[in-house]
């Protein structure tokens, strides 16, 4: 089983090539393509993990149709047979892979929703900071679940990491109307994940969405819900006090914690063992929340 690093489409131009995901413009609408490929530590593995960008977005498709009701988003189709009559022809390599998406300028912030503190807001809550004034009480513990969920919004950064910053910093950045909405869109959709998680013995920790504008207004755009945007934990074995292991890259990170690597490129290559964990994590959180079997 080989993992797909990247497109060769010449018909249709060279993509923006992103992390994961490579897009091209079709004119009047965008074809996003998910790869195999992996990052950690904001750089790219030398290898990928196979059938991880068919997870990913499959996840986003079921998870887009799904959270429909609560706000517009950019996917026209996800289906192969209507991406490749587009395209004017079919491509083994894209199945399952694609979806066809409205245009939109996204948004110069990610809007992030916290119902647990971990991550970098239990290292920011720690250091004894106001964690950009969320009103977070005293004695709080690693992992510990929130009384509400919270919007905790970043910059998006080019390279390097997110930088967390206040709601209004945020109405600074992209208006005060538009931070509005997407703050309220972002814990609608949070909450509505969250309780669907919860009965299926996941828990939804925290989640990025982003958001871009269309034409015709705001639109949820990217990917939504998915082992690489999401923290999920197994309800099962969650125990406030320390961060339980997560349905995504943590195999790779532990890993590479482990090698003489200064977390610059290139990224070495994982061994097999880690790759087949890894993508065993990945189709767990797929199969559990979906209730799917991958296409």
């Amino acid at each position: 089983m080989e993992a797909l690093l990247t497109t060769d489409l010449p018909f249709l131009g060279e993509p923006k090539r992103g992390k994961v995901r490579e897009v091209y413009d079709l004119g009047d609408a965008l074809l996003l393509v998910a790869t195999d490929r992996i990052s950690a530590f904001d750089v790219v593995m030398a290898n990928g993990i196979p059938d991880k960008g068919r997870i990913l977005n499959q996840m986003s498709a079921f998870w887009f149709e799904r959270l429909r009701e609560v706000c517009p988003n950019h996917v026209l189709s996800t289906d192969d047979e209507a991406i490749a009559e587009r395209l004017g022809q079919s491509r083994t390599e894209l199945a399952g892979r694609c979806t066809l998406a409205r245009k939109a300028v996204p948004l110069t912030i990610e809007c992030v929703a916290r119902g647990y503190l971990v991550g970098s807001l239990w290292k920011e809550y720690r250091a004894g900071g106001d964690v950009h004034r969320l009103g977070l009480p005293a004695g709080l513990v690693e992992a510990g679940k929130l009384a509400e969920p919270i919007f905790s919004p970043a910059t998006k950064a080019e390279s390097g990491h997110d930088e967390n910053i206040s709601f209004a910093q945020a109405c600074d950045r992209v208006g005060r109307e538009v931070a509005e909405t997407v703050r309220d869109w972002t814990l609608t959709l949070y909450k509505r994940a969250r309780d669907d998680a919860e009965a299926k013995g996941l828990i939804l920790a925290d989640t990025k969405f982003e958001f871009g504008l269309a034409d015709n207004g705001l639109l949820w755009i990217d990917e939504a819900l998915t082992p690489d945007s999401s923290r999920f934990w197994d309800a099962d074995t969650y125990r406030p006090g320390s961060t339980p292991p997560s349905y995504d890259k943590q195999f790779v990170r532990d890993y590479l914690e482990t090698l003489n690597w200064n977390k610059t490129p290139p990224g070495p290559t994982l061994p097999e063992e880690i790759v087949a964990k890894t993508r065993a994590k990945y189709l767990e959180a797929f199969t559990r929340l979906t209730g799917r079997v991958l296409a």
